[in-house]
């Protein structure tokens, strides 16, 4: 039996992700895994109901998507040159929720993900997608920390 035949890789484009990815990428490249890599945009405010002017929500937010699979193109191009037994997925909701349902619909057998480490007062009022992750996983979660 293969010991991670699926790998998920959150990715949210920050430098911490970015070396977080060298571990994914290390091991899928070592166990032959499959390779599956998700960027969530969070659900953004909705600020129906207040007035502000010129804003289309419906095209903020494909705005937003459109954003979001760029940087996934790019991601994948610049990372990923070579290697080929990987999908990826951009989807919208609550970051923790869509990484865990992404690992259940794909049997990952390993979550990875980079952690911002912050602490206290940000900690608080930010919270952590990596521990909401790890607390709900069913499969193992590696989170690396840069620095």
């Amino acid at each position: 039996m293969q010991p991670f035949a699926t790998i998920l890789f959150a990715v949210d484009f920050s430098e911490s992700s970015d070396f977080a990815f060298s571990y994914a990428y290390e091991l899928a490249q070592k166990f032959s895994s499959r390779l599956v890599i998700i960027h969530v945009i969070n659900e953004p405010v909705d600020l129906r109901g207040f007035y502000v002017p010129h804003i289309s929500f419906d095209n903020l937010e494909k705005e937003i998507a459109e954003g979001a699979e760029k940087m996934m193109d790019r991601f994948c191009a610049d990372k990923l040159q070579g290697f080929t037994n990987y999908e990826r997925a951009v989807v919208s909701g609550v970051p923790s929720e869509e990484i865990v349902r992404k690992a259940e619909e794909v049997k990952a057998d390993l979550i990875i993900m980079g952690t911002h480490g912050r602490k206290g007062l940000d900690h608080m009022l930010f919270g952590s997608t990596a521990e909401r992750v790890v607390r709900t996983s069913r499969c193992p979660v590696m989170t690396v920390r840069l620095g």
